[in-house]
């Protein structure tokens, strides 16, 4: 049986101390590593050109070399011609062959799909091109 002191009042248990240095520490350490590591990841951005009314208009020719067409009803055109998905392939690679130092570009419609884009970004990787050049209309 426990003895009860009468005049003096009970110990107050004390809350138990949580150790947060560790904590802290880790924090740093993540912390310390993403600012190490955040200049050296490649991250893919558009560069976008600085648009106007001066700007010179020959950068938008559609009858360019390697000039592909993303229209509203998502309907694919390479050099002025209809392509549907699964030739697309292939023009492009026949396109390759023929210039090879030239980059694309790409002249998408602002009310076509994403999907479309990323099918014809995904053939463009597929078929050897490395860049692109993405061509936004005014409007």
């Amino acid at each position: 049986m426990k003895r009860r002191r009468f005049g003096r009042e009970p110990e107050t248990a004390e809350e138990p101390i949580v150790n947060l240095t560790p904590l802290i520490d880790v924090v740093f350490v993540v912390l310390i590593s993403f600012m190490l590591i955040s200049p050296i990841l490649e991250i893919e951005s558009v560069d976008l050109a600085v648009g106007g009314i001066e700007k010179k208009k020959d950068a938008l020719v559609e009858n360019a070399p390697l000039a592909i067409v993303v229209k509203a009803d998502n309907t694919i055109w390479v050099q002025g011609r209809k392509c549907s998905i699964p030739e697309l392939e292939t023009v492009l690679l026949s396109q390759k062959k023929m210039y090879p130092e030239k980059k694309p570009q790409v002249i998408h419609d602002k009310s076509a799909s994403f999907g479309t884009y990323q099918t014809v970004k995904n053939a463009l990787e597929k078929c050897g091109f490395d860049q692109m050049e993405i061509v936004l209309k005014p409007g």
